[in-house]
């Protein structure tokens, strides 16, 4: 029985749950079903030599990038925080770029997106990194739309996931491709996983994302507007309730969030209404009305700019996770 060969790159600097996450998965596929087709797992490196993964971390690879000859059915560029070094590094990137010719899908986790981009292979294509990494990316690379909200996109024969453990999103909804739901959903529960996030769930929201600023005025405001998503938050009411001008206002939230009030507003405003599609029953009329949308019309076309599906399947989504996972 011929293997489907999945090859995975490091470099030194890669990040080990960039690995762990793929190969583990790959390999308890293996274990917990019965494939027609198994997993075969190589892992890359220059020159075959160890990679450093961390303090104190050091990954033996299976055999040298540039000896690995291919057919490959999988290929995965590690992320990391040696992805700038990876991605300027000639022979890295001409081999990636040579074994994506003799590959069925390629892939990339978190900020290995930026080798796919040096090889030219995300050129004209829209992908996803780890939210910190993307303007980084995007600026370097102009070529590629650089979209940091979603855990995973595919485009064509090529996916790219955000950031870490995003790569277990990505690669379930790969063995559930070749193999079929019910192995990809014995398989998540052995990993104690989600079968899975939306690709197109944002990776970062108000529950995670960063500390809130500095500035008195703007924490402040930040604070009314997540308490008060529904209320009226144009910038000229709330530079009222600031006691400062709406134009100083703009300048303190691009200062200091780097985002105008109103962009502020709504995105807190979609990211609680996911939230709330997610964890209540509330019918999509009071969902829009808690949240600040005028209709459920107004929050279905904003929902699906932001997320790319609308609210009701986003719902459905997560309902088929939660009968998945009961006690997740």
């Amino acid at each position: 029985m011929e293997a489907r060969s999945v090859a995975v790159v490091c470099y030194d600097g890669a990040e080990l749950l960039d690995i762990a996450c793929v190969t583990t998965t790959f390999a308890l596929a293996n274990l917990v079903g019965e494939p027609v087709v198994p997993y075969e797992v190589t892992i890359l490196a220059p020159g075959g030599h160890p990679v450093a993964c961390g303090p104190g971390v050091v990954l033996h690879s299976g055999q040298a990038l540039e000896q690995f000859a291919g057919p490959v059915d999988t290929l995965v560029v590690s992320g990391g925080l040696g992805h700038d070094r990876a991605a300027d590094d000639p022979l890295i990137v001409a081999h990636v770029r040579r074994l994506a010719r003799v590959s069925r899908r390629v892939t990339s986790v978190c900020t290995g997106a930026s080798v796919l981009a040096a090889a030219g292979l995300l050129d004209g294509l829209r992908a996803t990194t780890h939210w910190a990494f993307a303007a980084q990316i995007a600026e370097r690379y102009p070529k590629v739309t650089i979209d940091p909200d979603p855990i995973y996109i595919r485009d064509g024969h090529i996916a790219t996931s955000a950031g870490i453990t995003s790569a277990l999103d990505l690669m379930l909804s790969l063995v559930q491709e070749d193999h079929g739901l019910p192995l990809a959903r014995r398989l998540s529960r052995h990993l104690v996983t989600y079968l899975q996030r939306p690709g197109n769930q944002a990776q970062m929201s108000l529950y995670t994302a960063a500390p809130p600023p500095e500035h008195d005025v703007v924490r402040r405001l930040v604070d009314h507007i997540h308490a008060h998503p529904g209320g009226n938050l144009t910038t000229a009411a709330l530079a009222t309730l600031a006691g400062v001008s709406a134009r100083h206002l703009t300048r303190l939230f691009l200062d200091h969030l780097g985002q105008t009030p109103g962009h502020f507003v709504r995105q807190n405003r979609l990211t609680t209404a996911a939230h709330l599609l997610t964890t209540t029953s509330l019918p999509l009329q009071g969902i829009a009305a808690r949240c600040g949308f005028g209709s459920t019309e107004t929050l279905r076309q904003a929902f699906q700019r932001r997320y790319g599906i609308p609210p009701s399947r986003y719902r459905a989504a997560s309902r088929t996770e939660a009968d998945t996972h009961p006690h997740a």
